[in-house]
């Protein structure tokens, strides 16, 4: 792959000034991320594992969520279509997403499921100690599946671009994703994929999916070690999907893009990587406010790959504003 013309600085400003004025629409898996911290001063008498003194309770707005979280943080506006339970974690998702600022009209409501938690407890040095899990992941059909469609089609109304944000808990059909994708595109609007490879059927027609490297190994039966291995496999990757273009995250490898227009590689920019935890939502969430102010894919890739190489440099879920995004491309 080669290398497209380097982003100026003018024009990372301009597509970065017009963020604010974007709507998105993410659809998907939410989850609610519960942390439990305490402190560790001794082994339990009863089996070998800490015992953790509770200090306090963190929550966070996660999958989907996160990705909607990074939009705000970049300027754009946004609304959520998603499943939720009716419990109290409902209550504490929904109570976190208006906090920040996120349309919450979208969630649809199913009593037979819990919402999706994970519960993380965590030693006051950031040490996790244990993970509990509360989801059923079965997918979305019947009523169910036709009030997310339903919910989807009347946000996409009102959206300049729309972000699938599959995390295969239930939430992501190949019904939604179908009517998602001929709803968008009465309206040119694009459709971009946070994917999971046994879903790969599904993304038929959108305008990017966004796998890493891993997942484009699984995808396609292909090593990915060079940037040939990379722009073979992207082309592999389209036909198998059946999308328009491809972006291969790769780690401190840098990015790797294909579409109808061209293709490239992008090297890696992070000047020092702490925690990639959370990148991808990132990378999705400023490639679809790019595209959706005028950018082409390649200009938007080179915005998505600055803005990773600010949050890998941050411990835990980070996101990244306008001006940090704009101070990557000095004049």
């Amino acid at each position: 792959m080669t290398l497209s013309p380097a982003l100026s600085p003018g024009r990372a400003r301009e597509l970065a000034a017009r963020f604010h004025t974007m709507s998105v629409l993410v659809v998907g898996d939410l989850m609610l991320d519960h942390f439990v911290i305490g402190r560790v001063s001794r082994i339990s008498p009863e089996a070998p594992v800490p015992v953790v003194e509770h200090d306090h309770d963190e929550y966070r707005i996660g999958g989907a969520g996160n990705v909607a979280h990074n939009v705000r943080a970049l300027g754009g506006h946004v609304e959520l279509v998603g499943i939720i339970g009716r419990d109290s974690a409902a209550g504490r998702l929904r109570g976190e997403m208006i906090a920040h600022g996120m349309g919450a009209d979208g969630l649809v409501v199913d009593p037979a499921r819990p919402t999706t938690t994970k519960q993380r407890i965590v030693t006051t040095r950031n040490q996790q100690v244990a993970r509990v899990d509360f989801e059923a992941d079965t997918e979305a059909a019947g009523d169910l599946e036709a009030a997310l469609i339903e919910r989807a089609r009347h946000a996409l109304a009102h959206a300049d671009v729309v972000i699938v944000s599959d995390y295969l808990k239930g939430a992501v059909s190949r019904g939604l994703v179908a009517a998602i994708v001929e709803a968008a595109g009465t309206r040119r609007v694009p459709v971009l994929v946070d994917p999971k490879i046994p879903h790969i059927d599904y993304y038929a027609g959108t305008t990017v999916v966004t796998p890493n490297h891993h997942e484009a190994e699984t995808a396609t039966h292909m090593r990915i070690r060079t940037d040939e291995d990379a722009r073979r496999a992207a082309k592999v990757f389209i036909e198998r999907a059946r999308c328009q273009g491809v972006l291969i995250t790769r780690g401190e490898h840098g990015m790797s893009m294909l579409d109808a227009a061209g293709e490239a590689h992008y090297p890696a920019v992070a000047r020092e990587v702490a925690d990639v935890t959370g990148a991808g939502d990132t990378v999705i969430a400023t490639l679809a406010l790019a595209l959706a102010a005028g950018a082409e894919l390649a200009e938007a890739a080179q915005l998505a790959n600055h803005a990773a190489g600010i949050v890998v440099g941050r411990f835990g879920p980070a996101t990244v504003s306008p001006a940090e995004l704009i101070a990557e491309f000095p004049a």
